[in-house]
């Protein structure tokens, strides 16, 4: 393959990738809001507190989400270290995100449920670039390329010398005509 159609096969995977993560983030974006903004009007939360707390709400669907659709083809050897580090990137995340929520409640007074939606948005579009990174860099790791199987020499010494080589299997032969005397 040429290297201008190796780049476009590298930039078209990315691009599902992205779209992938960004149906994923943006049902996770949806259950975030919509659990922030229940807590502000029906509970005596802070606003910041809330915020996170259906900033965790969402990262919790977001994994399952990564996992078995987004990321799916990456690696599943560890588990634990895998879910380890998704929650370490993700609470990454939520302090960008609560940070930038915090800085407009408690930095500005700008904390009416427009403006605390507007911040809570904001902040979440901020951490979503740092938790696409991370994700895909250290979290759910790209299996490596698998390239051309290696074309088998001949082996001097027909069976015996391939015997020798320490394969424990026979050379098949085909047909009559195929056999060496």
């Amino acid at each position: 393959m040429s290297e201008r159609g190796s780049l476009r096969t590298r930039l078209e995977l990315l691009a599902r990738e992205v779209a992938k993560f960004g149906v994923v983030g943006g049902v996770g974006l949806v259950v975030n809001i919509v659990v922030s903004n229940l807590l502000w009007r029906y509970t005596d939360i802070p606003t910041v507190r809330a915020g996170l707390l259906a900033t965790f709400v969402a990262i919790l669907g977001n994994y399952i989400g990564f996992r078995h659709w987004t990321y799916r083809d990456r690696d599943k050897s560890g588990r634990t270290r895998e879910l380890t580090l998704f929650l370490l990137f993700s609470a990454v995340g939520a302090v960008i995100e609560t940070g930038v929520l915090y800085t407009a409640t408690y930095g500005f007074g700008w904390n009416s449920p427009v403006q605390s939606n507007i911040f809570k948005i904001l902040g979440i579009g901020i951490a979503t670039l740092f938790r696409f990174w991370s994700y895909r860099t250290w979290v759910f790791k790209a299996l490596p390329v698998q390239g051309p199987a290696p074309v088998a020499e001949p082996v001097a010494g027909g069976a015996e010398g391939f015997l020798k080589q320490g394969r424990t299997e026979p050379v098949p032969r085909v047909g009559a005509d195929s056999v060496q005397r």
